[in-house]
């Protein structure tokens, strides 16, 4: 099958042949329009020996240094990335981000070994005044995107991959699912035409935990959060 452009779907064979060249081709992305508020792409971020890997190579490129505490090679994804996102080019260092470090450190898993993406690479925004408040993509939007997280998949080749809430669980699912529902079990992504086949687990996002206005209730959440990154990281 000939090698799709970016404007079709990632399935079968494609020219783009390392996570780095999907990287800088994703700066220039076109394939919807909430490019147009936001500041730049947000891409995903992981071990260093990661970044330059292939198709062909990206198991090898993993050392066992890097995977989490001789855990499985695993991969976060979110909805979008924030405004401090935008701004930074980097994703999750702004208030969800602060509240995942710490959700990491807790379960025992270090930041610097897993790989963080987003499941839209632009900040849907509505500008209020001086600020930019957030929206979440819609479903469009995040199937038009998906492009991008196939792709990561395919050159990271995450053995476990968590999906922090609905939208994220939807890019990599293909269709909706109710958090509640599947949360504590492990799924199974199939291989498609890009990406391997991986185990999936589903957890809330961490900004749900910032708009809980009660003490009682974040810790809650955060640590159903942390039991489920626990499970993740326990998986073979």
């Amino acid at each position: 099958m000939p090698a799709p452009s970016l404007d079709g779907h990632p399935d079968g064979q494609t020219s783009i042949r390392s996570l780095d060249e999907a990287r800088r081709q994703a700066e220039g992305c076109r394939r919807c329009d909430l490019w147009a508020n936001a500041t730049r792409t947000v891409f995903g971020e992981g071990p260093p020996s990661v970044e330059g890997a292939t198709a062909e190579g990206a198991t090898a490129e993993w050392t066992a240094a890097e995977w989490t505490a001789g855990g499985p090679r695993l991969m976060l994804v979110g909805e979008q990335p924030g405004d401090r996102e935008d701004r930074a080019g980097h994703p999750f260092v702004g208030p969800a981000g602060a509240v995942l470090n710490r959700a990491l450190a807790e379960a025992g898993i270090d930041r610097a070994r897993v790989y963080l993406t987003n499941a839209v690479k632009h900040f849907k925004n509505e500008p209020r005044g001086k600020r930019r408040l957030h929206r979440r993509p819609d479903a469009g939007e995040i199937d038009r995107c998906r492009w991008w997280l196939e792709l990561e998949r395919r050159f990271v080749r995450p053995q476990v991959i968590v999906a922090l809430g609905a939208s994220a669980a939807r890019a990599l699912t293909g269709h909706a699912v109710t958090i509640s529902r599947v949360r504590g079990r492990v799924l199974t992504l199939d291989a498609t035409g890009v990406a391997p086949a991986a185990r999936l687990l589903v957890t809330t996002h961490p900004s749900y935990i910032l708009r809980q206005r009660d003490d009682d209730a974040r810790r809650r959440i955060l640590e159903a959060m942390i039991t489920d990154l626990v499970l993740a990281a326990r998986q073979k």
